[in-house]
């Protein structure tokens, strides 16, 4: 069994709070297993019987007739009525339709369409539950249109969200153990989806591929109503070569249109990034200005949830290695809690001619969590002279006591230059430094 200690911890801690428990997550990140498996042996070890757990798979079709959600209300109390205390797992609660109150239609019960307000949605089922006193209740979702603003409005201070993740470089490195650089190496390359972990390397690549055919884009489409699926994939791979850049709609529209030879709006570009961020496939993180203390402008990065995923996309190709592990550091960071984003801010500085000019200075990331905040820079080497100045420049341009970190791609032990610097590997930042 794969240990998601963080997760389950969250689960027992949030154990009969009175509040729905709503677990998010990209699709196969482990949802169900964490219920199923994690959650329920944890139960029943400490007392609960097997009959006082009640799980509701809503994307089997057997329980089809339980996505209408009076029916699967109704269900749910009629099962747990015979019990002091039930455990109930609404398992894919995206795919409870939304009906118009049959009050309103002779008792009928209708698919609600856009313009209809007076409705009857998940949102209603999981909130009746949770008012149940004999009821704890945990759901998953796949798609966080589940949790829409609107949606967070009806729920705010009436749920518990759990965010789950793919396996994080710690739960990854827990399970492989072994040599940790050749931990990093391989996680870099396949990333941390449960069922792509423990299959063969030539089964791994053909999983990952077919992820996005079989689920991802599939469930995009019907979703979001999309009419083309060329164009949605052709922006993932752009999105997939771009990580670690700083890009925009209209750098990435043009780039499409570079392509493939086709015009595409940028309206339209960042409709199609947000379906990729609803569906948990990509994160964004977006730049900060280290000396005005706020988020600013239009460029931002995206990192992938799964760096597996995003090389899928490429074939497993590394055209830049040291992408790759931003994009490792930058998950482990969301992993630990930490709040991430783009470090960047101006400099007044003399040009050849002695002419003074502003010019923009980035770091990959600044982190805070509580009381800890960190610059950090990844590198994949720094052996070079010339490679280690360029990356410790943006650094002696601050003076505001942050610790300042280069991360690189090699097993070395933790080191602090004259500068003041900590320099350290991959694997020991990750597993270590920044828990």
């Amino acid at each position: 069994m794969i240990e998601r200690a963080k997760y389950l911890n969250l689960l027992i801690k949030s154990r009969d709070n009175g509040f729905p428990k709503v677990i998010t997550g990209i699709r196969r990140c482990g949802k169900s297993y964490l219920l199923k498996d994690i959650f329920r042996n944890y139960l029943i070890n400490s007392g609960v019987d097997e009959k006082e757990i009640l799980l509701i798979e809503l994307d089997d079709e057997k329980n089809s007739r339980l996505r209408d959600p009076l029916e699967l209300g109704e269900y749910v109390r009629k099962y747990c009525s015979a019990f002091k205390k039930c455990y109930v797992f609404l398992d894919e609660i995206q795919r409870v339709y939304t009906i118009v109150n049959p009050n309103l239609t002779a008792g009928n019960h209708v698919l609600a369409t856009k313009g209809d307000t007076e409705v009857i949605s998940f949102v209603d089922v999981i909130l009746g539950l949770s008012h149940e006193k004999n009821i704890d209740l945990y759901v998953t979702g796949s798609n966080s249109k589940m949790l829409s603003s609107d949606i967070i409005t009806e729920f705010r201070d009436k749920a518990t969200n759990i965010s789950l993740n793919p396996l994080s470089f710690e739960e990854f490195y827990g399970y492989r153990g072994g040599s940790k650089n050749d931990a990093v190496f391989e996680y870099m390359q396949y990333g941390g989806m449960p069922l792509a972990v423990v299959k063969e390397e030539t089964e791994k690549r053909k999983y990952l591929k077919d992820l996005f055919e079989t689920t991802y884009f599939k469930d995009i489409i019907e979703h979001n109503k999309l009419r083309r699926s060329e164009s949605l994939e052709e922006l993932c791979n752009i999105l997939s070569g771009s990580v670690g850049n700083l890009i925009n709609s209209e750098k990435i529209a043009n780039t499409y249109q570079s392509i493939k030879k086709e015009k595409i709006e940028k309206n339209l570009v960042d409709k199609y990034i947000s379906h990729f961020v609803d569906a948990f496939i990509i994160r964004e993180a977006r730049r900060f200005d280290l000396k005005g203390r706020k988020e600013i402008g239009a460029l931002r990065k995206y990192y992938f949830t799964d760096t597996g995923l995003r090389n899928a996309r490429l074939n497993f190709v590394f055209p830049d290695e040291g992408h790759l592990l931003e994009n490792m550091v930058y998950n482990e960071l969301i992993y630990n809690d930490y709040v991430v984003n783009v470090g960047s801010f101006d400099s007044i500085e003399r040009n050849a001619d002695g002419v003074s000019v502003r010019k923009t200075n980035e770091i990959d990331f600044y982190a805070t969590r509580n009381t800890k905040k960190y610059y950090i820079q990844v590198s994949d080497n720094i052996s070079n002279a010339k490679v280690k100045a360029r990356e410790e420049r943006p650094f002696k341009l601050l003076r505001d006591g942050i610790q300042r970190i280069i991360v690189i791609n090699r097993p070395i032990n933790e080191t602090v230059d004259e500068n003041g610097v900590v320099i350290i590997g991959i694997a020991d930042f990750l597993l270590r430094y920044i828990k």
